[in-house]
């Protein structure tokens, strides 16, 4: 990922550590509210995990791709928040030289839920756009298929860049920096992949979605005036249906592009202006916090989940055959 980049000499010459300034209390409060965060952004993801996985009825094409972007964001509240937010507090890097490359080698769980995002937008065009052959055609096998390649591929992408570009070298690291650094080809490269290429497609895909659901309201309002009282009863509820899946979805990728347009401008300014590492960590903080709202969102505006919350938190999924209760 493009972050930041720093002449080879100058490294450890413009690089201190400084000194702590706020008070224990303050200091305490800071690490209690970063613990609960982690936990809200752990627990919340493996809830959804662990409903999409265990009741056969959430077992659908576009839900295996929730799955997917629920496991990427465990895996940064496990792997990623704890260390940036510990980074943030201490305004240091406290940990050993070889756990800066790891840190970074699993920085391409941000590439991997942009990815997700956009794999979810062309499963929504799809649906709405060729219904028949999206019934077809797309099914859980082939979608969990497309979700192992996309996480292999993603991932092989970043231990490459890491290594051409020098970072499992424990050398180039000064005490108290944990910097990623890219030549300005491989920036450029990153950049296009990272980010202009599935943003592009999340914002097109997306646009034409909604497009499509206003023409199919407005088509289905105009049969429904003909049809009979039944026919329209059905009908009406389908199109709710729709119209709430595509709503609850794009509030996700919405939100999820506010948390990221801090990153991309950053990334974009980085190598015009000057800017801080405290600016480069706050941006990814906010990128961060993505992953501990998703389940809100999940929570305020799918029932089936709430469902899901309270049969796995009473021990109910234990029970024989409760991955058949109906939870739809």
């Amino acid at each position: 990922m493009n972050l930041t980049e720093f002449n080879q000499s100058d490294r450890c010459v413009h690089f201190s550590c400084p000194e702590r300034s706020v008070s224990p209390a303050v200091y305490i409060l800071l690490y209690v509210c970063s613990a609960a965060i982690i936990l809200l952004t752990v627990c919340g993801n493996l809830l959804i995990i662990i409903s999409v996985f265990h009741f056969k009825q959430l077992h659908t094409p576009t839900n295996m791709l929730v799955l997917s972007l629920a496991v990427s964001d465990f895996f940064v509240g496990i792997f990623l928040m704890p260390v940036m937010l510990i980074w943030t507090i201490e305004s240091c890097w406290i940990f050993v030289r070889h756990f800066c490359s790891i840190y970074w080698l699993f920085s391409s769980l941000l590439v991997i839920s942009i990815y997700t995002i956009a794999s979810i937008a062309v499963d929504r065009y799809l649906a709405l756009s060729n219904p028949f052959l999206y019934m077809n055609i797309v099914s859980v096998k082939i979608t969990c298929i497309v979700i192992v390649c996309n996480w292999c591929l993603l991932m092989g992408y970043n231990i490459t860049g890491l290594y051409f570009n020098g970072n499992f070298k424990s050398s180039v690291l000064c005490p108290g920096e944990c910097f990623l650094f890219l030549n300005e080809f491989w920036s450029v490269i990153d950049f296009v992949l990272s980010f202009i290429f599935p943003l592009s497609v999340i914002i097109i895909l997306y646009s034409l979605v909604f497009l499509i659901a206003k023409k199919h309201a407005t088509a289905i309002r105009e049969l429904n005036k003909h049809a009979r009282p039944n026919a329209q009863k059905i009908t009406s509820h389908s199109m709710k249906s729709e119209r709430k899946a595509a709503k609850v979805l794009g509030i996700l990728v919405s939100v999820f592009l506010v948390c990221l347009l801090p990153y991309v401008i950053h990334s974009l300014l980085v190598n015009v202006i000057e800017l801080q590492l405290e600016t480069f960590r706050n941006v990814l903080i906010i990128l961060y916090f993505n992953s501990t709202i998703n389940p809100f969102i999940y929570a305020l505006f799918y029932p089936w989940f709430r469902r899901c919350i309270k049969l796995t938190i009473t021990l109910q999924i234990f029970q024989t055959d409760s991955a058949l209760i109906n939870v739809l």
